[in-house]
């Protein structure tokens, strides 16, 4: 039975998000959501909940439906509150007290320590706001439950852990999922809508499956496309041949022949649907300067330690080295982010990390979760025409290349939405022209587009880097040698598929 049906749905915001949307949600279904950044993937997600109106089209709910709505960020408010607290005060007022108990249900169903629950949210990691925020949901016991970006800051090890809880949920609740993360919508997913400004396809498979099939009805509608515009060509070429006959031998049979190829051939053309092209939300380009050094760094068995001197890990004696795409492995806290500083610092100051040898030539492109080195009043024009010493013209044209828009490019750059930021921070490493990348989770607010669009940059310019990410799909898809952290020491090991499954089978 349907618990939430759409007929033809559409919002309208500058330009259409998605328009003569149908669509059912009912018990059992596990609804993927997929669309780049900015095209409506959230806007949807309000609807479904009644917080916002749409444009056309009609909602239909189950009488007394209850939907959950984890959105992407936290409110304000609730930063200041201990995370029990944040999810207790979601309990009805004439409930808190005798219904308590489900809080800690819920936080045990997510494992969340102890000692954690009291603390505020704002002492705590974006991953850890989030798992409050699906807490502070689901303790409401909602008929639906609708996630925007439930991966966003969340490690491998909590991503597995909310695989399984989605998956143990009671089949009966309905679960809708906008995610940009191929390897979690795959978990647990098993329906794909990928929504568009006209036609939105869904299929009953999760995303990969239903990309393939996407792929497949967009080529077949090229196919389609170009053979009916063909063939209207070929009509009214064979209407002008005969419009020519027509007029030097005065037939009226041909005359009225001639008018109906040309009316066949606007038929035709009318009925001629091109296949989607999504609009890109900025391109994706790096580039590669190269170098004649085969090794780029010498790592003589560096010590990574914390701020304090502890020992987090030794790495024994390595080689990074030209064309190496090296993916760092590791659970939270194993030193991942540290060794990435250390390597950032030695080849800005050679000679101050002993242990490590840079290759002169080296010349670093590094991208963390943010734009670094921008200041807090810094606009994106500002610091494109700084930084690379480009007119101002030339910095518009880079920042639209890069999907910038133009009311973003005078504000400040802590205004820019996620994604935003992602590919500015893309057009900053492209500028540098690197020949060595340093990058410490690149897809965090990346679309699926601009995700496969860097994936293929790294492999076109056969790129050197050294990355740390918890996007599984793209790990796979760029990795050549994989670096592991555990026991204190760094080893080699030959793919990512064994610690994936450690992860799992540790938080399962």
């Amino acid at each position: 039975m349907a618990l939430i049906s759409l007929k033809s749905l559409g919002v309208t915001m500058s330009a259409p998000l998605f328009s003569n949307l149908d669509l059912t949600i009912g018990a059992g279904d596990r609804l993927g959501l997929v669309a780049a950044n900015g095209r409506g993937k959230s806007t949807l997600l309000k609807c479904l909940a009644g917080e916002l109106e749409p444009t056309s089209g009609d909602i239909t709910r189950s009488r007394g439906l209850r939907v959950g709505h984890v959105e992407q960020s936290v409110p304000e408010a609730l930063l200041d509150r201990g995370f029990h607290h944040v999810v207790a005060d979601a309990l009805p007022a004439e409930q808190r007290d005798s219904e308590l108990w489900r809080v800690d249900v819920v936080l045990d169903s997510l494992d969340v320590p102890e000692e954690m629950r009291n603390r505020p949210l704002c002492a705590l990691s974006g991953g850890w706001q989030r798992l409050a925020l699906i807490a502070r949901v689901w303790v409401t016991d909602p008929d639906v439950l609708m996630l925007d970006e439930p991966t966003n800051h969340l490690d491998l090890a909590r991503i597995s852990q909310l695989e399984t809880w989605l998956n143990a949920l009671p089949r009966e609740v309905p679960v809708v999922i906008a995610s940009h993360d191929r390897a979690f919508l795959d978990a647990v997913t098993n329906r794909t809508l990928f929504l568009r400004p006209d036609d939105s396809p869904v299929f009953a498979l999760p995303y990969s499956r239903a990309r393939q099939a996407l792929d497949e009805v967009d080529a077949s509608m090229e196919r389609k496309f170009q053979r009916d515009i063909k063939v209207a060509q070929q009509l009214r070429r064979q209407a002008a041949k005969l419009n020519n006959i027509g007029i030097n031998s005065g037939s009226d049979l041909l005359t009225v022949k001639t008018k109906q190829l040309k009316e066949r051939a606007e038929k035709l053309e009318d009925a001629a649907v091109p296949a989607h092209r999504e609009r890109s939300a900025g391109a994706i380009r790096l580039a590669n300067r190269g170098t004649h050094a085969k090794v780029l760094i010498t790592l003589e068995d560096a010590a990574v330690e914390t701020p304090d001197g502890t020992l987090l890990f030794r790495t024994g004696k390595r080689h990074i080295c030209q064309d190496d795409r090296i993916v760092l492995l590791g659970r939270n806290g194993v030193g991942k982010t540290r060794f990435i500083a250390m390597i950032r610092n030695a080849i800005a100051e050679p000679g101050s990390v002993a242990s490590v040898k840079v290759t002169p030539s080296t010349v670093l492109g590094y991208g963390d979760q943010a734009p670094s080195g921008t200041g807090g009043d810094d606009t994106p024009l500002a610091m494109v025409s700084r930084r690379f010493e480009v007119g101002e013209q030339r910095a518009r044209s880079l920042l639209a290349g890069a999907g910038v828009v133009i009311e973003m490019r005078d504000r400040k750059i802590g205004a820019l939405s996620g994604g935003q930021k992602a590919r500015l921070m893309m057009l900053v490493l492209r500028l540098a022209n690197p020949n060595f990348y340093l990058l410490d989770e690149p897809t965090n607010h990346l679309d699926i587009d601009g995700q496969e669009a860097l994936e293929g940059d790294l492999l076109k310019h056969q790129a050197s880097c050294l990355l740390a990410s918890h996007d599984r799909s793209f790990i796979r898809a760029v990795g050549n040698r994989f670096w592991l952290i555990e026991k204190r020491r760094l080893v080699e090991v030959d793919d990512p598929q064994a610690f994936f499954r450690s992860v799992a089978e540790t938080t399962s």
